[in-house]
């Protein structure tokens, strides 16, 4: 086989980021755009020793659970790369995978698949094993159905849109094709909410009448990088916010103008960025309408949204994930909880409701008075705010003030729990820890490592927050198990971190 061969494929799995896998005479093949049970014909592009990237040239016999995509540049722009399968078997996909990782990964062979699910599974998993290469000692754990949207389209309360020039020369904006900072035009992303594409022509108008040019990323010149936007879903307050490469945005009472002629426009702003760098936003912001931030509502939970604010991207999820996280935690109103990661003290001031007291730890300034902000909006007196990483923070509080826990929540980013952070909720014992990750290999070697050292795994559950893409979120809790239930097998940290 070599590059630009075309050949014959039929695709047998799909990996975390929905590139279809095939093989052919010993040979993995990864195709992007291929679904699970496609006959493809496809075109060889890059060859490694055991496996190649190939390019879908043609789908000969289409899967039963392949759909026509509804955006017209979902395959060149790369951000739905699950767009052509059918939701329920985007669902199934995504269980799939997390189950796939917690037993793999994770060492949890006990762990079953929801109902009907489980059983095929575990058939096609365990064919030709034999018995011995199953831990059939390990705790045998029903994960709860997947958690998926009723509409999974027109979800998403942020875009932030690149612009620069189309080949005719207007100015142009969009999303970046997979892997580049090439852009595909596109005004209106089904994912994101209507009024982006009415924010877009009035930005582009003013530019193009007044001769504003977009930033070009290759000379380093232009004004205008993105245009941030982001919408209450609850409230329906828009804010919009520019990206530029310069001290002041000119023509600004025309674009004021223009944008408060949308419905719902409640926050005007720019962000200035003069860097030569992919980071999006830069440190300082000028405000030039209304109060800085929009608000939105989680439940019955205030919150006030700045641009740089983190919050979650799907509102109608995110109040499912967070109640099921607080149903897992399983709260009295007597317990200390300790929320780290916590970002704008989202999943801080949902717990906050039901425990004595919540204390969250974020490294962002930034967000931590964000998190103070939103307590105080919402009159919420039990819970505190400490600005560091979860890894010092959570020590130092521990050794110096014998601060306890009697429930921990962690909400990390994608590359999981520091390992300082979590050895000391080990040495803390608290009773339960509810682990809400986005990344499901990392959250399989975390929980090898808690449950090697006195924690058992009792509930799993996934959230799917980002329909027609391969990421998805998932709540698992861990119960402390008595000092004579289990052996402490006081493994090394390292044993965890190779993945």
């Amino acid at each position: 086989m070599k590059k630009n061969d075309e050949f014959e494929l039929l695709i047998h799995d799909m990996t975390d980021q929905g590139e279809g896998i095939g093989k052919q005479d010993g040979f993995t093949w990864f195709v992007k755009d291929a679904v699970i049970g496609d006959r493809i014909r496809a075109r060889a592009m890059k060859l490694k020793k055991n496996y190649g990237y190939a390019r879908l040239m043609e789908v000969l016999e289409p899967s039963a659970c392949r759909v026509p995509e509804r955006c017209p540049v979902a395959r060149q722009c790369g951000g739905c790369q699950l767009q052509m399968m059918s939701y329920p078997e985007q669902l199934r996909f995504k269980e799939r995978k997390v189950w796939s990782n917690l037993r793999r990964i994770g060492g949890l062979d006990g762990l079953r698949l929801p109902g009907a699910e489980s059983a095929k599974q575990e058939k096609c998993q365990n064919a030709g094993k034999n018995d011995g290469e199953i831990n059939t000692d390990s705790a045998s754990v029903e994960m709860e159905p997947i958690i998926g949207m009723e509409n999974p389209w027109r979800y998403r309360n942020k875009a932030q849109f690149p612009f620069g020039y189309g080949r005719d020369g207007k100015v142009k904006t969009g999303f970046y094709a997979g892997r580049t900072h090439s852009i595909i035009e596109n005004d209106d992303c089904y994912l994101g909410t209507e009024e982006n594409k009415a924010v877009l022509k009035a930005v582009k108008d003013v530019m193009e009448e007044r001769g504003i040019e977009p930033y070009q990323e290759e000379i380093h010149a232009g004004l205008v990088r993105h245009v941030l936007i982001r919408k209450g879903f609850s409230t329906g307050q828009l804010m919009v916010c520019f990206v530029i490469n310069g001290d002041k945005l000119p023509y600004e009472e025309e674009f004021v103008e223009r944008l408060l002629r949308i419905p719902g426009m409640t926050s005007i702003s720019f962000n200035v960025n003069r860097e030569r760098t992919n980071v999006i936003m830069g440190r300082r912001t000028v405000h030039l309408y209304g109060p800085g931030y929009i608000e939105d509502k989680i439940g019955d939970v205030s919150y006030q949204i700045s641009p740089l604010s983190f919050y979650q991207v799907n509102p109608v999820q995110t109040e499912r994930l967070y109640n099921t996280a607080l149903e897992f935690a399983g709260l009295d109103g007597t317990e200390i909880v300790w929320d780290l990661y916590c970002g704008i003290g989202t999943i801080s001031l949902f717990l906050a409701r039901r425990a004595k007291w919540v204390y969250g730890v974020e490294i962002v300034p930034e967000a931590i008075e964000d998190a103070r902000r939103n307590a105080s909006l919402n009159g919420i007196e039990n819970a505190t705010f400490f600005t560091g990483k979860a890894e010092e923070v959570l020590p130092r509080r521990y050794e110096e003030y014998s601060e306890r826990a009697d429930v921990i929540v962690v909400d990390p980013p994608r590359k999981g729990c520091d390992e300082a952070c979590l050895e000391t909720i080990v040495r803390m014992e608290p009773d339960r820890v509810v682990y809400v990750s986005c990344d499901s290999a990392t959250l399989a070697r975390d929980v090898k490592y808690l449950t090697a050292n006195g924690y058992q795994v009792s509930r799993v559950r996934c959230c799917d927050m980002f329909p027609m893409s391969g990421h998805v979120e998932t709540v698992c809790l861990l119960s402390n198990r008595k000092p004579d239930s289990y052996v402490h097998l006081n493994l090394k940290m390292e044993d965890y971190y190779r993945i």
